[in-house]
């Protein structure tokens, strides 16, 4: 059949595109899901009468599309990009959600989310709209003009942040761009951000697209399996290692390696340590499992990783904060042996490249060494270090701290309140870190903490993207005072879609990580509290307090707030929150100064070289002798 002789249908550019997206499938393990769950989308003279029509066109009459795209309206389109990736990080990116956005403006506030979702390795699909293809009306409301050339407008931003960027200028452009959208978007190596920029007349322009474009189609999601050679390399490694250890990252929970991860620990006796990512990829309680290393990780984990001679790294970007700033792993003859399916994150540190999938891998090498088991001394020795920072995570987050009570006291009593299945949310501040630190997670779905971009306001809009994903999993974003300031408007989505979500909002009138890492870094905390005093006042002082109600704020936005000041009415709060089938934030104000968990490791922030404040001076000495044993992991 020649191309002039196959049946077409005549739609428009934005129509063809969600009548294409609606019969697309994501396929692993012989199970099947829609690829693109959902739209979100913001409207505007970029795309109301090109996707906006077509979504409304799909809504009225889905029929003749396939399926359904159901919508749901954000607030802010940086809030709707990061609902898309949470929903993916949820449903371990075998789906994700469409977000759409008006020209300029609209459009560059999913720059953000897109941002964050390629350094999480998300899979997200966004159309930002944009200038006329023809140029007849240029130049048009919310048009940047580019002197140098005529090409190039505000959506190239995206480019140096996304996976994969293409913009439609014609309608025969639009398939084989499809196609490598959904491609990327299933590629366990090369997934992020996709973003089709679309000019808003191309939106609208009708075409005769081919009807076979439309057919059902399903994208195999691949299990790299690992290549003989290499698994013989690490297997040897591993057998002559003395004190090997694992660092779990959020590739082992993304390729569903749970089981074989606790398998192959419970065989080989060699503990595991995670990433923020990896948190919950091996329970708590198994006798193998250190808690998180690096940076805000745990003693338990990173004693043992000082002194390992070899890393075994499944499925981990080791970020500076795993690396400790690459001064965590100490012993000069440490190795090695990174299982990733992407060999851009495989080759750090010089380890021995595995670029296979974590659970194929996993299994190998349980089998490969079926022989070996680390001593009994170094067992002796997970044993200890691990029962000693159990103690300690008790007591902090029993300390009863007054007169306010601390936030590790609120993450103790949620840890023990929340069920194996329920989700907690955060992103930003210092919550991240004393979470990783003293966290008991059970299960690879419950501990959802964005720390790749650790971008303040993600947890709201997480919220909705996480329980559309898991409506049966009672979800909970803890939000700091600062972060919700940053993006609180989504609560009104919230209340509108009927989402049931507990927003915990930690009150402590001001940044408490900025905080402490400027304390720690000579500048005094400047800049951090929020303080009445005007323009030129003391950024450094107490000063007034300035009383923000957010409490009356969120209630405005339609949700119901519960305000406690103890920890016991906070259980008593968090408990009638969950018995609501309506949103619930329940307000508590807590210590800005602590108590946190014991640092045991360290992090690179630069510090002046000179200064005239003694604060800077004495920070900068503690400086140098900190970096001091920090090195490159090339042998």
């Amino acid at each position: 059949m020649t191309y002039a002789q196959q049946e077409t249908v005549r739609l428009t550019v934005a129509q063809a595109t969600i009548r294409f997206l609606v019969n697309q499938y994501s396929e692993r393990d012989g199970v099947e899901h829609r690829l693109i769950a959902g739209a979100l989308g913001i409207f505007g003279h970029g795309n109301v009468a090109g996707i906006g029509q077509a979504l409304l066109q799909n809504e009225v009459d889905s029929a003749p599309d396939g399926g359904e795209m159901p919508y749901i309206m954000p607030r802010n389109e940086q809030g709707a990009v990061h609902a898309a990736a949470a929903f993916a990080k949820t449903t371990n990116r075998m789906q994700t959600l469409m977000c759409t956005a008006s020209i300029g403006p609209g459009s560059l506030n999913m720059v953000t989310g897109a941002a964050l979702a390629t350094t999480n390795r998300l899979p997200v699909l966004l159309f930002p709209s944009d200038q006329f293809a023809t140029r007849f009306p240029d130049p048009v409301l919310q048009q940047v003009e580019n002197a140098q050339t005529l090409d190039t407008t505000c959506n190239d931003a995206f480019r140096p942040v996304a996976a994969f960027f293409d913009r439609i200028n014609r309608p025969e452009q639009l398939l084989p761009s499809l196609m490598q959208a959904m491609r990327t978007l299933t590629d366990p190596a090369d997934t992020g951000a996709v973003v089709l920029a679309m000019p808003q007349d191309v939106q609208a322009e009708a075409y005769d697209f081919p009807v076979e474009m439309f057919n059902k189609r399903v994208w195999h999601v691949r299990r790299t399996p690992v290549d003989y050679a290499s698994l013989e390399r690490a297997v040897k490694k591993i057998a002559a290692a003395q004190r090997p250890l694992v660092i779990a990252g959020g590739g082992v929970i993304y390729s569903e390696a749970s089981e074989e991860l606790r398998a192959f620990a419970s065989a080989t006796g060699i503990p595991v340590a995670d990433t923020q990512a990896g948190k919950g990829a091996i329970n708590f309680d198994h006798p193998c499992a250190v808690g998180g290393v690096g940076s805000t990780g745990a003693a338990s984990a990173n004693v043992l990783a000082d002194q390992a001679d070899l890393v075994i790294g499944v499925g981990t970007r080791y970020s500076d904060f795993t690396t400790a700033s690459h001064t965590q792993f100490k012993n000069p003859d440490v190795a090695f042996i990174n299982i990733n399916v992407k060999a851009f994150d495989a080759v750090k540190h010089g380890g021995e490249m595995l670029v296979a999938d974590a659970r194929e891998t996993l299994r190998a090498l349980t089998e490969a060494l079926a022989q070996y088991r680390v001593s009994q001394a170094y067992s002796d020795e997970i044993e200890q270090v691990k029962a000693a920072w159990d103690a300690v995570v008790d007591e902090l987050t029993h300390c009863d701290h007054g007169p306010l009570p601390s936030q590790v006291e609120v993450f103790g009593a949620l840890n023990e309140l929340m069920g194996e299945d329920d989700i907690v949310i955060n992103a930003a501040g210092s919550m991240p870190g004393d979470l990783q630190a003293l966290w008991r997670a059970r299960t690879p779905v419950q501990y959802h903490v964005e720390y790749a971009f650790s971008c303040m306001g993600y947890e709201i809009p997480a919220a909705i993207g996480v329980k559309l994903a898991r409506p049966q999993s009672q979800v909970v974003s803890i939000v700091g005072d600062g972060t919700y300031q940053m993006l609180p408007m989504e609560l009104a989505t919230v209340a509108q879609e009927g989402i049931k979500a507990i927003f915990v909002l930690l009150q402590n009138h001001g940044f408490a990580s900025i905080g402490a890492l400027s304390e720690s870094r000579g500048s005094q905390r400047f800049g951090t509290r929020y303080r009445v005093g005007g323009v030129g006042a003391s950024h450094t002082s107490e000063g007034i307090r300035l009383d923000v109600d957010i409490a009356a704020n969120a209630r405005s936005w339609g949700i119901d707030v519960i305000e406690v000041h103890t920890i016991a009415e906070f259980k008593a709060a968090y408990r009638q929150a969950e018995a609501s089938p309506r949103a619930t934030m329940i307000h508590i104000e807590t210590d800005l100064c602590g108590p946190n968990p014991p640092s045991s490791s360290w992090w690179d922030v630069p510090v002046s070289e000179v200064s005239r404040l003694e604060s800077t001076q004495r920070a900068y000495q503690e400086h140098v002798v900190n970096r001091a044993p920090q090195r490159h992991y090339l042998r």
